[in-house]
């Protein structure tokens, strides 16, 4: 039977984010309401304790999710004072996917705009630390259009964007 089995488990795709967080039972909430997560599954921790691990659907892609457990695993970016990877979602309507978000208990980082690379884009804190992106493309743009409007840009921003 090995032999048969897919490399790849069915719906999920080559990379598969995985969440770390301080209370997964109310992210997995969150989720839902913010993004219209779907659960597809979710397993208790120590002593039936907590979220050892959880799998969501959002689109077409899931993440996972877990509790931090401190003394063996990850933590969560808010035991980290921050983190150092945003999510980015791409959605039919950017600026209603920001407001639900928001409505949900989210902290605006970057209010919707329409940015120089084509999309419209915007940016929360989830109440677990971590960032997510919400976009929608707006226009299709060569390398050569996108390479141009990124150097107007930077110029309007007056080095505020260097590294």
């Amino acid at each position: 039977m090995a032999g048969n089995v897919n490399p790849i488990p069915e719906g999920f795709h080559t990379v598969t984010p995985h969440l770390t967080v301080s209370n997964g039972a109310a992210a997995i909430e969150f989720y839902k309401k913010a993004f219209g997560a779907e659960e597809i599954m979710r397993l208790p921790g120590p002593g039936g304790e907590g979220v050892m691990h959880a799998e969501l659907k959002i689109g077409n892609s899931i993440i996972m999710l877990n509790d931090e457990f401190p003394n063996c695993g990850p933590k969560a970016p808010s035991s980290l004072n921050g983190t150092t990877s945003v999510l980015h979602l791409y959605v039919e309507d950017a600026d209603a996917s920001f407001d639900r978000a928001v409505k949900a208990g989210a902290t605006p980082e970057m209010p919707v705009s329409d940015m120089f690379w084509g999309d419209r884009y915007g940016g929360v804190i989830d109440p677990f630390g971590h960032r997510w992106s919400v976009a929608s493309r707006k226009e299709v743009l060569t390398p050569e259009q996108c390479g141009q409007r990124a150097q107007e840009f930077f110029a309007k921003m007056g080095g505020e964007c260097k590294s």
